[in-house]
């Protein structure tokens, strides 16, 4: 997760997980092993059927058009066939497991009628949600959504027999969870540029 999308480069992501779960290599069990995908379908198909490792979607927001606001790929691979391609699959009846990640955004996929749209078009899939929270990112309006509204959004979806947890933000203290050295260098030249400001309008 975090190193690009694998099903742009699904040949080389295969080979890569032969070399971990091969017994000449790391010697890694699949089920050790999670692959995380926005949903391209032609690359998403071929790991399928070639590897047993987990698959985690990018879902983010359960409306076509809202989604295609943050995620362009929408328009391109609705989300509606990669879940088909998913449901029709019998890799996922058994051990393997399917998840799907969701950021939530304050105001923007975090009410219930979001909730109520996932847990549709989730109905008859044996999945794991997992709800991630927002760390703020300099020059971008959309904000994390508040605990409380995480929590309500989780319970909404465990009521409904959707096993669901919430990610623990690691490193946050020092700037180092997710999503955040990938904007540390705006937000040291954001504080470099306001404090050459005040250097030049002093108060």
């Amino acid at each position: 997760m975090g190193m690009g999308e694998p099903m742009d480069n699904t040949e080389n992501v295969l080979r890569v997980l032969d070399i971990l779960t091969s017994e000449k290599g790391m010697a890694w069990s699949p089920k050790r092993i999670t692959v995380s995908t926005v949903g391209i379908n032609p690359g998403l198909e071929k790991f399928i059927h070639n590897s047993d490792c987990h698959l985690a979607l990018s879902m983010h927001n359960p409306f076509s058009e809202e989604r295609k606001q943050i995620m362009p790929i929408e328009a391109q691979y609705p989300l509606r066939d990669v879940l088909k391609l998913i449901r029709e699959s019998d890799k996922f009846k058994g051990q393997r497991r399917f998840s799907v990640e969701y950021i939530l955004f304050d105001g923007f996929n975090d009410d219930a009628r979001h909730a109520r749209e996932m847990i549709r078009i989730l109905n008859g899939l044996k999945v794991r949600v997992n709800l991630i929270p927002f760390h703020h990112v300099p020059g971008i309006p959309l904000k994390g959504s508040s605990r409380a509204k995480i929590e309500l959004f989780q319970k909404e979806l465990q009521q409904r027999g959707i096993t669901t947890t919430i990610r623990r933000s690691r490193g946050l203290d020092i700037q180092a969870a997710c999503g955040l050295l990938s904007t540390l260098e705006q937000v040291q030249q954001q504080k470099q540029e306001k404090k050459s400001a005040e250097g030049l309008f002093p108060l």
